[in-house]
C-alpha cells in the first residue's frame, strides 16, 4: 500500500506541473505585454524629448482576440506619437482581410509606418500589399525617409526594404549617403527588419534603429537572451531589447509569434515603445 500511495503522489505532482508547463506554454504564446525602452542619445532635438513610437514586427498574419481587439488596445494604450511595423506583418497568401482589419483600427490611434520582412517578399502579394497598405492610410518606405517635425525640431524616419527585396534595391549605404546629403547632421531613425546589421548602422553613424526578425529568441530560460532565432541557428546575438554599437542604439522587438513549429516560451507576444530622449539610460 505504502508504493501505491507513493507513486499516487508522484503521479499527481506529475500531472500538476505538465499542467502547469501547460498553462505557462499558452501564456507565453497568448497574452501581450507592452515593455518601454528608453533610447537615448544628445544628439536628439529637444521637441522629441520623450516621443513615443510603438514598435510592432513578426504578426504573421496573428489575430489576438475578435478583430484583433486585444492587440489594437494594447496599441492604444502604449500612448504612441506613431507606430512603426517592422516587417513580416504577413506571410502568405490569402491574407488581404488581415490588412484591411488591422491597418485602418491602428491609424486610428496614430501614424503608421511599414517596411517589409523577408516573409512579404515570399508571399507572392508584396505588391498588392504596398498599394493597399497606403490605400488603408499606412506610409510605406522603402529605402526612403520622410521628416519628422514636433516641438521646433525635426528628425529623419528612414526604412529600408529586407534583403529578400529585389537585387538591385537601393543599399542601406546609398539611402543613408542621400540623407546626409540633403539633411547634414540630423538624426536618424532607421526602420528595418533583420536584427543582425547592428555593425553595419554604427558605421553608417545611424542614430537608432528598430528591428524585430529574431521572434525574442522563441525560448527564453532565466539567464539567457534566447534560445534560438529564425536562420540564426542557436543563441543568436541579438534577440530582445537595446543593443549598442558606439553611439547607435539598436531595439530588437521579440514579436508576436512562434517560428517554424517551435512555440514560444518565457516570451509573451510584446508591443515595443521606444522612448526617445537626450539623456542616456
Amino acid at each position: 500500500m505504502g508504493k501505491k500511495r507513493r507513486g499516487g503522489r508522484g503521479l499527481l505532482v506529475f500531472l500538476a506541473l505538465a499542467a502547469a508547463f501547460a498553462a505557462l506554454l499558452y501564456d507565453s504564446g497568448t497574452r501581450i505585454v507592452t515593455d518601454e525602452f528608453k533610447i537615448g542619445n544628445s544628439r536628439l532635438p529637444e521637441g522629441f524629448e520623450g516621443f513615443r513610437v510603438t514598435h510592432l514586427s513578426d504578426l504573421h498574419a496573428t489575430r489576438f482576440g475578435e478583430g484583433n481587439r486585444e492587440l489594437i488596445e494594447a496599441v492604444r494604450g502604449s500612448d504612441p506619437d506613431i507606430i512603426v511595423i517592422t516587417g513580416d506583418m504577413v506571410d502568405g497568401e490569402g491574407q488581404q482581410d488581415y490588412v484591411r482589419e488591422l491597418i485602418p483600427a491602428l491609424t486610428a490611434v496614430a501614424p503608421v509606418y511599414y517596411v517589409t520582412g523577408n516573409h512579404e517578399w515570399a508571399s507572392g502579394w508584396v505588391h498588392e500589399l504596398f498599394r493597399l497598405l497606403e490605400e488603408l492610410g499606412a506610409v510605406v518606405l522603402r529605402n526612403e525617409y520622410v521628416l519628422l517635425e514636433r516641438g521646433g525640431g525635426r528628425i529623419v524616419l528612414a526604412g529600408v526594404d529586407d534583403p529578400n527585396g529585389p537585387a538591385d534595391q537601393k543599399t542601406p549605404e546609398a539611402l543613408v549617403e542621400e540623407i546626409r546629403a540633403a539633411y547634414p547632421g540630423e538624426y536618424i531613425l532607421m526602420l528595418a527588419h533583420r536584427d543582425t546589421e547592428l555593425d553595419m548602422w554604427a558605421s553608417l553613424g545611424v542614430d537608432a534603429v528598430l528591428c524585430g526578425h529574431a521572434h525574442g529568441g522563441l525560448i527564453r530560460l532565466p539567464f539567457t537572451d534566447g534560445l534560438a532565432a529564425p536562420g540564426q541557428g542557436w543563441f543568436p546575438t541579438y534577440t530582445a531589447g537595446v543593443y549598442e554599437r558606439g553611439a547607435t542604439q539598436m531595439l530588437v522587438s521579440r514579436g508576436f509569434t512562434g517560428s517554424h513549429g517551435v512555440p514560444r516560451f518565457l516570451n509573451n507576444p510584446q508591443v515595443a515603445v521606444a522612448v526617445l530622449t537626450r539623456e542616456k539610460p
